[in-house]
């Protein structure tokens, strides 16, 4: 419903205002692409869902236009090389991680980019180390153990659905859909595909808040898995009148 539609939006759209006055777009991104995602998962209608995907591109084509600097990295990634030792720096050293990487990789612990001429080296772009330490072999190995991830938490949320609209189903979703938006950003920054953008890679970017919510996420999506392999999981949706009797007992005990 219509209702139903608007309530998770509203919400959604206060934390997007609070981010945006910060100003971190990063975790706007993230947050905008989990909601579309469970939306999507909780079975909005199409005319809903479309409207709001509009309405967020032009959000963020507005967000760009009125800021010069994220004008300036959207036009950089198309082409840094025209300006390699101004705004296309960090992408055009990430690009040369990959090509001296090539398809095996120099070993671990012999990248030079990292050596001070790539920033965020340790975190945004550790893309580009790996690809330049492992190679491409070695760079496709770490992506397919973080796509397991995604898929394994896709998979077990989407069972959990089909058997009724429970949380543990919605929460094993938005693990994968947040573990997906990160791995797919990180890399389309560092490879050129996407406008440089702060998101580190999932459980294996340095850094002590990223660290701690993606094992904490993990953590979760474990105990929903087990909840679910032993029949702990209750399927039993109580109607709109039991839930708001039984809240009302809850209250007045």
């Amino acid at each position: 419903s219509l209702l139903g539609f608007l309530k998770p939006f509203l919400l959604v759209f206060l934390i997007a205002v609070l981010l945006l006055f910060q100003p971190d777009m990063g975790s706007l991104v993230v947050i905008a692409v989990l909601s579309l995602g469970l939306l999507w998962t909780g079975g909005a209608k199409f005319v809903y869902y479309a409207f709001l995907l509009v309405a967020v591109a032009l959000a963020c084509a507005v967000l760009v236009l009125v800021k010069p600097y994220r004008l300036l990295r959207v036009t950089s990634f198309m082409d840094p090389w025209a300006d390699q030792f101004g705004s296309g720096y960090q992408l055009t050293q990430s690009l040369m991680a990959f090509g001296r990487g090539g398809l095996w990789g120099q070993g671990l612990g012999n990248s030079i980019v990292k050596l001070g001429y790539l920033p965020e080296a340790h975190n945004d772009f550790v893309t580009s180390i790996l690809g330049e330490e492992l190679g491409f072999v070695g760079l496709c190995v770490v992506l397919v153990l973080e796509y397991i991830i995604i898929i394994k938490a896709v998979r077990l949320g989407f069972k959990i659905l089909r058997k009724g609209p429970v949380f543990q189903g919605f929460a094993a979703c938005g693990i994968g859909f947040l573990f997906c938006t990160q791995t797919f950003v990180n890399i389309g920054a560092a490879s050129g595909a996407l406008p440089t953008k702060g998101l580190t890679l999932p459980l294996v970017s340095f850094g002590g808040s990223s660290m701690i919510v993606f094992c904490c996420a993990v953590a979760i999506l474990l105990r929903i898995d087990f909840e679910y392999r032993h029949g702990r999981i209750n399927f039993q949706v109580p109607e709109e009148k039991d839930a708001k009797a039984n809240m009302h007992e809850v209250i007045s005990r």
